[in-house]
């Protein structure tokens, strides 16, 4: 009888080593195999947003802790003895078969929570004692192959909370507004019942008997001592939730790019809750103000220098779908304007082109038929770099494009990571530089931000801008560090000290009055047809870009960067808290000494000079081609040379001469500029200076003069700039008089196709001679 015993507990002994093992080697471990939201979180766990999961329900990705207070509960209410028994406890399961065989019907489970994990496990499954059966071997087989902790988590994220709500996480979202970890005793109470009878009991029905089982699990708490007296009278008192409260939706569009990239997950973002939502409400006021001129899109970006994070993304303005409003402009391409001429002129400095203050011309201009204009449709003449800059002139950039290189530009606006040249550089010409381009906003705030953390000496090219632009960390995501500095950091602070200059919006008269303003490098920018108003500002700490116009590309009169954008850039500014200045990058300029005239190296015929600090390449410059010696007669009234005048009676001066062209626009604007004497009558100069030159055509030799709509011949307009303008111009084409110009010197020309030769000579017998084609009548 004994050696039966024995064997018979050998058997059995032998029959539960072989379950384990077959449950933990052999046997598939059951997993949740369920959609989850999409969830969007800040770095403290703030919810900024979320999307249903596919199936329809509310049910996060499961968290990686869960409240302390929550487990108390949900133990007291459901499973006392969890932490153990083996999965099942007999003793439940007796009770419930005897409640269960009395009443004829299935009234009470006797389930453990590992049960209960078994039973969602199998989705809905029928409770009958079949079920009730394969759901114990199914939590036998969890107990094997999990922790305690681990079929905890699976039960606290996929227990049902009533309606469409699963999991600890959504129902606290769904019913408290706030985080799991943040409710009080009576809410996390009100959740571990929930579970029990969802689809009887949850927040807006049957409220009198939820809050009669909450105060019962309440009482129990404080009969096991694990709330005091107290606690329990206050968290009685509190009211139950009425109804699903909706989730927080404070950044929709960085939501929906984390949707559409990695569903399903749970996300960390470097955007800051109240940051973030007082953008948003921001930037909406702005676009109600604008609606009153048909505007109604923006979008807005807030950017840490330091490490490329982004602290505030707004697609768009919160309003009616009619106006395109669910559209991410962020992430959308537009005609650029004149933003990117901050980048030509830093590439300028850093390859030894241009000088802050060197002269730009700044005259019409014709290069292959394309005549750039300014915004105002005048010419300064001659323009220093940094004005030409900061008043954002395009002729001038025009011409510092074309010598500087349209492919060359092109390939570092790649190398700086915009992702929108599509196509070859030849497709945008000169172009490039006004408009000609698309761009997108979120490409344009690093763009900035990496040539302001190359003054902080930090790399240019950071990873965290890689992922929907906002910071976004997925599970297993890794980036890879760049090093990359395509241009120098005194180039760039040159840059940027022009940039304070831009005239700021009306609201922002006299900042340099008042030592608490903030000193901002900033630019803006409006594309062809008023369709896009850009304005993009930085400071060591921080890069605000703004895009302002209407989504499906409608253009607005007055929608213009300075008068639409910047405003608004100005206002998020200002809901950042202090900001310092760039300190000069000495360790990447030199001292050299500039011309106080014209801005380039200094000659050794500049009248005056100034020694300051610039970048290196200042020494591939070209020294000051406008000054020069002039020698004048004794009264200084007139050029005179040994040919006319005694050498000792000739004085010798330093003269600032500009080239014709460039002063006959220039001294409309500069009153003290001393045009060159003329030259006596009774001189003679063989190298005589040029005192006329053609403004248009400039230097295209083939004319195509187009028919007139009604059928007429088309005219070409000549036009001469003279350094003194009374003088008069004598007009000749293929040797035939055409007539006489004085001060403004312009001549139509009707003439057939071939080869034609223009004369112009002035009064003192100087000729300026043109030959050119005309390819059609």
């Amino acid at each position: 009888m004994r050696r039966i015993r024995r064997k018979s507990i050998n058997w059995f002994l032998t029959g539960v080593l072989a379950l384990i093992l077959s449950s933990r080697y052999v046997i598939p471990v059951p997993t949740f195999d369920v959609p989850t939201a999409t969830v969007l979180e800040t770095q403290r766990g703030e919810l900024l947003g979320a999307r249903i999961a596919d199936d329809g329900q509310w049910r996060f990705p499961a968290g990686d802790s869960i409240p302390p207070q929550f487990v108390a509960c949900l133990l007291q209410f459901e499973d006392q003895y969890f932490y153990h028994h083996p999965g099942i406890n007999p003793v439940s399961l007796y009770r419930s078969f005897k409640t269960n065989l009395a009443q004829g019907r299935i009234v009470s489970g006797g389930s453990t929570l590992t049960m209960q994990v078994a039973r969602l496990l199998r989705n809905g499954k029928p409770r009958t004692y079949s079920q009730k059966l394969l759901e114990t071997l199914i939590a036998i087989h969890l107990e094997i192959n999990f922790t305690k902790d681990e079929i905890l988590a699976m039960y606290v994220a996929h227990a049902p909370f009533g309606g469409n709500v699963v999991g600890l996480e959504a129902a606290s979202w769904r019913y408290f507004g706030r985080p799991s970890h943040q409710l009080s005793w009576a809410e996390y109470a009100v959740l571990a019942v929930l579970p029990n009878a969802p689809s009887l009991l949850y927040p807006g029905k049957n409220t009198q008997q939820l809050k009669q089982k909450r105060d019962r699990l309440l009482d129990r708490l404080l009969e096991k001592q694990v709330i005091d007296e107290q606690t329990c009278k206050l968290a009685k008192l509190e009211p139950l939730p009425d109804r699903p409260v909706p989730l927080p939706q404070e950044a929709r569009h960085a939501l929906d790019r984390m949707q559409v990239r990695h569903p399903g997950q749970r996300a960390t973002t470097s955007l800051r809750y109240y940051l973030q939502r007082q953008a948003q409400q921001t930037l909406n006021t702005h676009v109600a103000q604008l609606a009153s001129n048909q505007v109604f899109n923006a979008a807005a970006l807030i950017v840490q220098v330091d490490n490329g994070n982004t602290l505030a993304y707004v697609g768009n303005a919160t309003g009616s779908r009619d106006h395109n409003n669910d559209v991410d402009v962020v992430i959308a391409k537009r005609s650029t304007g004149s933003i990117l001429k901050p980048f030509l002129y830093a590439s300028a400095l850093t390859h030894g082109i241009l000088l802050p203050k060197m002269l730009m011309p700044d005259v019409p201009t014709y290069v292959s038929g394309y005549a750039p204009k300014n915004y105002f449709p005048t010419f300064d003449g001659a323009v220093s770099a940094d004005q030409a800059l900061y008043r954002s002139l395009n002729v001038p950039f025009v011409r510092l494009l074309q010598q500087y290189g349209v492919d060359r530009f092109y390939h570092d606006l790649q190398n700086l990571e915009m992702s929108t040249l599509h196509y070859p550089s030849s497709h945008y010409g000169l172009s490039l530089i006004l408009g000609g381009a698309e761009t997108k906003l979120i490409d344009l705030a690093h763009m900035y931000a990496g040539m302001a953390r190359v003054l902080n000496n930090q790399d240019m090219a950071l990873p965290s801008k890689s992922f929907a632009g906002v910071g976004i960390v997925p599970t297993g995501y890794k980036a890879t560090q760049k090093n990359a500095r395509y241009l120098s950091p005194g180039a760039i602070y040159h840059t940027f000290e022009a940039m304070t200059q831009v005239n700021r919006p009306v609201s922002e008269d006299g900042w340099q009055s008042f030592t608490s303003s903030r000193r901002v490098a900033w630019k803006t920018g409006t594309s062809f047809g008023n369709k896009d108003a850009w304005a993009v500002g930085t400071t060591p700490e921080y890069v605000v870009a703004v895009w302002v116009g209407n989504a499906d590309g409608e253009g607005r009169p007055g929608l213009t960067g300075v008068t639409s954008a910047a405003p608004l850039m100005f206002d998020l500014f200002s809901l950042l808290g202090p900001t310092t200045w760039f300190y000069p990058p000495y360790d990447d300029m030199t001292q050299a000494s500039v011309c106080s005239k014209s801005g380039y190296r200094s000659s050794k015929w500049c009248e005056g000079a100034d020694t300051v600090w610039l970048p290196q390449a200042v020494n591939k410059t070209l020294a000051c081609p406008f000054h020069r010696v002039v020698h004048l007669s004794p009264d200084e009234r007139w050029r005179v040379n040994a040919y006319c005048e005694r050498p000792s009676k000739i004085k010798h001066k330093k003269w600032f001469m500009l080239p014709p062209i460039q002063e006959w626009y220039y001294k409309r604007k500069a009153p003290l500029y001393k045009t060159l004497p003329p030259l006596r009558e009774d001189c003679f100069d063989p190298n005589a200076m040029s005192t006329m030159e053609f403004i248009y055509p400039k230097n295209s030799n083939k004319l195509y003069i187009p028919v007139q709509l009604d059928g007429s011949k088309g005219r070409v307009v000549f036009e001469v700039a003279h350094r003194n303008p009374q003088k008069q111009l004598f007009w000749h084409l293929n040797g035939v008089y055409l007539g006489t110009t004085r001060e403004f010197h312009q001549m139509e020309i009707y003439e057939g196709q071939g080869k034609h030769k223009l004369v112009v000579v002035d009064e003192d017998g100087v000729e300026l001679i043109k030959q050119f084609y005309i390819l059609n009548d």
